[in-house]
Parts: structure tokens; sequence; C-alpha cells
């Protein structure tokens, strides 16, 4: 049913200083197939609010392509756009903010049916008693307010709202989050009984894994506006190819208090949308981060702090400098860019560091405190970039991207230089290393 093509979905930064955009989604590629329900998962602000949101055309497409039973609906506007839009409609995350106080129940269900003018007031307001009954609320709550119900209710309303139209495709934005367990199964149960009755095509994007376990036949996890690997949900879970995925899915609670925790933990926090790293996009945090030759021995904690001292390296390389540092700079005068030191001890003060290992490590300290950190940067990624942070065979930052690459027999896509033949690891190691 829906085909998504390279899509991308950026937001301009506003700023005279930086016009760098917003990179919500970079890129993004996979099917929904006529009644099934792909999952939606990944950390906070990685783009999957803006991916769902772009499907149904609340938000405009930077670029790629969207396409709904073959056509592709980036390019439709004005009636086309109006008359498709019956098809696709989303369930909002927050079940308080999406419903005007200000109108009935019966007024809100009843909405789009006015708008696009369906048949007469009296069978729309027949349609709006129906369609209370069907998501499990009484005729007469079609005079009541929002306020005056449950979270749980609201949720239901909403849901009324959105098959009123009778779509074929629907967005559930976290439909079940602000919800208390009890009624998070109430809703879950009553979508999956709505998709049998009208056969529908669900995106469901939740951070509950638990919760897109049960209900989704596949799922796509999604890190920092890109999808990392996609494919059946029972297999997804139980082998999961990407790293991310490893340490997505080893976040899960058990029951268990006595059970072992193999908890993968990510060092740091996901990068700047505005400036994602120019290679894999979890090379920043990936446990399984592949080293240059020469290093494959390192220290793990050496390892990890060499990763974070390249992270501050591209934020001091950002950070906006005021007129009285740059005048500092010019002159020759001490600023808050001007040492290192501290940043030095504090990363590699309690790890041994081999001889070879700090003379570069200085050599690229003092350049940054020199005020030069793109040259600080290019020779750190010499000595001790690799092909996941986008440096191809010369040393230098190419932008080189991982590829997708089919890992099961199912159809099962990872994004990952791990599968490539010259890389590739099991996840057996890939775990034995955290």
């Amino acid at each position: 049913m829906v085909e998504v093509r390279d899509l991308k979905t950026y937001y301009d930064s506003g700023s005279l200083l930086d016009n760098r955009p917003v990179k919500a989604v970079d890129g993004v590629s996979f099917d929904i197939r006529r009644g099934e329900t792909l999952g939606l998962v990944g950390e906070s602000g990685c783009g999957k609010t803006t991916l769902g949101r772009t499907l149904i055309q609340l938000e405009d497409a930077t670029d790629g392509e969207i396409f709904f039973d073959g056509t592709d609906i980036t390019e439709i506007r004005g009636d086309q756009l109006y008359e498709w839009r019956q098809n696709a409609q989303m369930v909002f995350q927050d079940p308080d903010s999406s419903l005007n106080d200000r109108m009935t129940v019966g007024e809100i269900v009843r909405e789009p049916l006015d708008v696009h003018e369906w048949k007469t007031p009296a069978e729309r307001r027949e349609r709006v008693r129906d369609l209370l009954d069907k998501v499990g609320l009484e005729a007469e709550h079609y005079y009541r307010y929002p306020h005056q119900f449950s979270g749980g209710q609201r949720q239901r309303i909403g849901i009324a709202r959105t098959l009123a139209l009778n779509p074929e495709f629907i967005v559930l934005d976290e439909p079940v989050s602000a919800l208390d367990v009890s009624v998070q199964a109430e809703i879950i149960n009553l979508l999956e009984d709505l998709q049998d009755e009208f056969d529908l095509t669900y995106l469901f994007i939740a951070h509950d894994l638990s919760v897109v376990r049960h209900i989704c036949d596949r799922v796509a996890v999604m890190y920092l506006g890109n999808i990392m690997e996609i494919g059946p949900t029972e297999e997804l879970f139980t082998d999961p190819a990407n790293p991310y995925t490893h340490a997505l899915l080893s976040a899960i609670p058990k029951p268990d208090p006595t059970a072992s925790r193999d908890r993968i933990t990510l060092h740091g926090t996901p990068p700047n949308p505005r400036y994602p790293p120019s290679g894999c996009p979890f090379s920043t945090r990936c446990p399984a981060r592949i080293r240059p030759d020469g290093y494959e021995e390192l220290d793990d904690d050496l390892w990890d702090s060499l990763n974070s001292f390249r992270e501050i390296l591209r934020e001091r390389m950002r950070a906006e400098r005021s007129i009285r540092e740059r005048l500092r700079e010019r002159f020759g005068m001490e600023t808050r860019f001007a040492t290192m030191d501290d940043t030095y001890e504090e990363l590699f003060g309690d790890v041994a560091v081999p001889d070879e290992v700090e003379e570069i490590l200085t050599e690229v300290a003092d350049t940054a405190g020199d005020h030069d950190e793109a040259e600080a940067l290019d020779r750190f990624n010499q000595a001790f970039g690799s092909v996941c942070d986008g440096v191809g065979a010369s040393g230098v930052d190419e932008g080189v991207k991982p590829a997708f690459h089919q890992v099961s027999e199912s159809g099962r896509l990872s994004y990952c230089h791990r599968h490539e033949s010259e890389y590739r690891e099991t996840a057996d190691v890939i775990e034995a290393r955290n």
C-alpha cells in the first residue's frame, strides 16, 4: 500500500549565521503492506513522529517519494490532496491536547464528515453514534465534553474521529503511552479489533517494545533520522542483527529479578541532527564500531575515551565564538577554547595510553588549542578513523555510508558495515565486547 523511497524531512534553522537544516528524517526507504501493522521504534528525538506526519502530509517532505497505491502523494496539491486525505488519518499521542475542549464529543467526531460534506446532516449524526459504539462509548456521550472523560476514553474519541471517513491507512503516534497499563491493553485490543473489521493498515509508533512485539507484524528500528533495521517482529526481537537494535532490546526490563542482565550501555547522547555523523549515524555511540588497522587490541576504556575526544573536537569546531573571543584569538590572548589540558586529563588521566597513541593525541590537543579544530580532527581521523566514521582508505573523511544488507531469508535488512564480508562479525562477539 505505502512505498517510501529516500524520504527526507529537513527543518531550516532560521539562523543568519548557520543555515544548516535539522535532518529529522534523512533518507528513509521502506514499504508497508496492505492490512499489516508496521512498528516504528527508537529513542526520543530520532524522527519517528516527523516520519509519521510526513507520510500523511501533515509535514512537507524535503525530498524523496511516498507512493500510496502507486500515486506519489508528495506531488499532489489542492483538490487532489483534499480528496486523498480521506484515506490517511492519524491518532495522536496526547488525547488531551488533540481534542478541542470547546466542542462536544459529537461535534469532534462529526467534524471530518462536515468538512468533506459527507451525505446529509442526519446521516452524519447517525454515523457518529455508530462510531462511538464501535470504540466502546455510549450514545449519551455524544453531548458531553472531552474534560468529562478519562484518558482512555479520550483516546477512544480520537480513534472514532480517525475512523469517520473510512480511511485505509492510519498512523498511530504512541497511542497508549499516556495511559495506565490496564487501559493500554483495552486500547490495543480495540485497535486490533478495528483493524480486522475495517481492513486497516497501521504505522504504529511506540517506545514500549513489549506493546510493539504484541501488535506489530514487522518492526523498523530508527536512529537519528535513519532506519537501522527492519524485518518481521519475532525474528527481530529474538535475533537482532544491527548493533543499535541489540542495545535497544537489551533495555527491555525482565520480570524475573534473579535473571541475569545483559544490558548494553551506550555512552554519550545522540548527535545533534543538524550535524549528524558523516558515516554511519550510530558510529559515535556504537559498541561494535570497526577499529582502524593497528588499533584492534586497544583497551575498551581507552577506545571509549578516544571516541569521546573526537566528539569534543567536533563540538569545539561548531561552537559559536563571540566577537570578544574572536578578538582575543586574533591577538594571541587566552580564551575558553585555548587549552585542551583539562579535557585531556579528564578523558585519559585514568587509562593506560600507549606511547604511540599519546604522541598523536598530544599533537591533536595542541592543534586544537591553537584554534584549528578542523586540522586537529583531520589528524585524529587519519590515525583513529574507520569506515564507520565515514573515513576512506586514505584516512580522509569521505562520508562513507553503510548499505542495507539482507540478513535473513525473510528479507530482514540491517544498515551496518559489519555485514560486509571484510568486516563481518557475529553477534556473540559484539555482545562479548560489552
